[in-house]
């Protein structure tokens, strides 16, 4: 079944472009212009399958309607693209705190958005298996109850933070994680610890999860995202796999 994608846009001719493309490429095609009816078709059923969010809407921002959404159990995971004409860094790194998925700067490439929309939808319909406490995503699988990792069926030897730190990225693969959430949940929020933290011990995690490291994209100024992927991301710094390879530790 064709994935369905809202545009929410309070430019007519923008949502006619997007519509006639994205139709073309064989997607189902719903469109509000404003915030409370995005909001209702987000809810509704059968829901979108991808949210390309407009940031300055009429009566409730794209930043708000994105909001409400992730605080919504149902609507939580539903991937968004943010779609704006304002570039700067400080609305970016608001929009990935608030859990969109890409942001896009308005005057954009119809192709190219196209390609992240595929890109996108591509990843949360990778192959990930919660069985038993199981995360199976690719090259890589977790056992969550036994604290064990393995990439091609070779085990990885992690200490407790960095398992923590792994299964946190991976349980929210494709989804940007910023460096204080991930303080908060690896480390605890009574820890008395820096930013600079996370970073030592992702490029650690990376080394020792070689030849999958570079899974963990670094999105500068924000965080990471485990993209369980080769696919080239857009904006990020990518992980240079001449840091090292594999690494021995203790439990």
């Amino acid at each position: 079944m064709a994935a369905t994608i809202l545009i929410v846009d309070d430019e007519p001719d923008l949502v006619d472009t997007l519509r006639f493309s994205l139709e073309r490429e064989g997607y189902g095609v719903l469109s509000a212009n404003d915030g409370p009816r995005a909001l209702e078709l987000i809810r509704g059923r059968p829901a979108p399958d991808l949210v390309l969010l407009d940031l300055m809407l009429p009566t409730l921002s794209g930043t708000e309607v994105c909001r409400r959404m992730r605080m919504a159990e149902e609507t939580r995971s539903l991937p968004v693209i943010m779609v704006s004409a304002r570039g700067d860094e400080i609305d970016r790194v608001v929009a990935f705190e608030l859990g969109v998925d890409d942001y896009v700067v308005k005057p954009f490439s119809v192709r190219e958005l196209l390609l992240r929309v595929r890109a996108i939808l591509g990843r949360h319909l990778v192959e990930e298996t919660v069985r038993s406490g199981e995360l199976v995503c690719e090259r890589l699988r977790i056992d969550l109850d036994g604290h064990w990792a393995w990439v091609d069926g070779h085990e990885v030897e992690l200490t407790a933070l960095e398992f923590r730190l792994l299964a946190a990225l991976v349980s929210r693969r494709g989804r940007v994680q910023t460096r204080d959430s991930l303080l908060v949940e690896v480390w605890g929020s009574e820890v008395e610890v820096t930013t600079r933290t996370v970073d030592t011990h992702v490029q650690r995690l990376r080394r020792k999860l070689d030849p999958v490291g570079h899974y963990i994209e670094t999105l500068r100024g924000v965080g990471y995202r485990f993209l369980a992927s080769d696919e080239p991301a857009h904006g990020v710094s990518r992980y240079a796999p001449g840091l090292g390879g594999a690494a021995a530790s203790s439990r």
